[in-house]
């Protein structure tokens, strides 16, 4: 799993990546990115999975397939970064190495257009 200390739990913070983050969006799924660049903590990623996904069932198990899938790409993130994950209805039945596709693309996108002056500091340490 993801660890506890990477873990958004606070609403004031999913709504800073998704207003003034970048986007990404993909058929299984859309990522927003914010970098706070005055933040020298960890990463941290959040998870939104409506009901338009499937009944709680359903939504826990994306849920924990995108918190596994993020874990091994915690490191690609810059410190002091804030990633919110939104799952769209075809997630639900998306087998897990798309999942795991799409997601590699959309945070492709997001860090590639950081620029390549911040390429350096993507591995998540100052």
């Amino acid at each position: 799993m993801l660890p506890s200390g990477s873990r958004m739990r606070r609403g004031d913070e999913f709504a800073a990546a998704i207003r003034r983050g970048n986007r990404a969006g993909r058929p299984t799924l859309v990522a927003h990115l914010q970098v706070r660049e005055d933040v020298a903590e960890p990463p941290l990623v959040g998870f939104v999975v409506s009901r338009a996904v499937g009944g709680a069932v359903v939504r826990n198990r994306v849920k924990r397939r995108l918190r596994h899938l993020m874990r091994d790409r915690l490191h690609r993130l810059p410190r002091g970064s804030l990633l919110v994950v939104r799952a769209n209805p075809p997630a639900a039945s998306a087998r897990s190495e798309h999942l795991a596709a799409e997601l590699d693309v959309a945070l492709d996108r997001l860090l590639r257009r950081r620029g390549p002056d911040h390429q350096a500091r993507t591995d998540g340490r100052v």
